[in-house]
């Protein structure tokens, strides 16, 4: 039997929700939607999702799949689009649906993911939700400096959790600086893959940095001896957003 495969592009409140991946006896994105799509669709429907977020983060945009053995035209699938959105709660929003490549995969296809964190520097009963309110004194210019080191090294098992279960730690960092938008501290960073708990543990890292329990040669030595114990804190998951998810150009099928 023909089977056609068909990507979601969506984002997420995830204050309410246990991560992305579906868990036993825990409210996840992963569970709404797809309780959503095989109601719409008649029919049991698996989706696939281009990773993992933790309880509580957010996803400005991500990606997931599903396979279908009827073919949708671009026409079915914007009804698909405003159907689940109907369907689901205010929390998550479908932005489109289109055919894509048989053998294109929203994980294991993305070239990058961006995420930010955001630091409200000042009490904002309007970000509460959607960044980590933490107004003590920071020494921003050396935060700055110890976020480019990051691009130097590739192993980052400093900033993971212990015992998981992925092959290797390495991952290629392409950006990492910090940004100032008014009283907002943004740590910014893309990479071709991430770690579990990584960018919480870099943000929480950079956090001493900036009170000056860090300096920049104790920051190298965290990374390349790779001990978690040894880096800073998990900041909280509010702060934390998935903000792009990068693919080839050419990954679309047809109308």
């Amino acid at each position: 039997m023909e089977s056609f495969r068909y990507f979601l592009e969506f984002a997420y409140n995830g204050s309410g929700f246990h991560g992305w991946q579906m868990q036993p006896n825990a409210h996840t994105v992963q569970e709404q939607m797809q309780h959503a799509l095989s109601m719409i669709l008649g029919n049991p429907v698996m989706l696939t999702g281009a990773g993992r977020t933790d309880t509580g983060v957010h996803a400005r945009c991500f990606f997931a799949h599903f396979d279908s053995g009827e073919w949708m035209d671009v026409t079915a699938l914007a009804l698909l689009v405003a159907r689940l959105n109907r369907f689901l709660p205010s929390s998550i929003a479908i932005y489109n649906a289109y055919s894509v490549k048989p053998d294109i995969h929203a994980r294991f296809s993305a070239l990058s993911r961006t995420y930010r964190y955001y630091i409200s520097r000042k009490k904002d009963p309007f970000s509460v939700d959607f960044s980590w309110n933490y107004t003590a004194k920071l020494d921003v210019d050396s935060m700055k400096i110890a976020a480019e080191t990051l691009l130097e090294y590739k192993d980052f098992t400093c900033f993971t959790k212990s015992h998981t279960q992925t092959l290797t730690n390495d991952c290629l960092i392409y950006e990492s600086n910090f940004m100032e938008e008014g009283s907002m501290l943004i740590y910014h960073v893309k990479a071709n893959r991430f770690l579990r708990n990584m960018v919480r543990a870099i943000v929480g890292t950079m956090i001493e940095v900036g009170k000056g329990t860090i300096d920049s040669a104790r920051l190298r030595g965290i990374i390349e001896k790779g001990t978690r114990s040894d880096a800073g804190m998990s900041v909280p998951a509010c702060g934390l957003f998935l903000e792009d998810i990068e693919y080839p150009p050419d990954i679309r099928l047809l109308p």
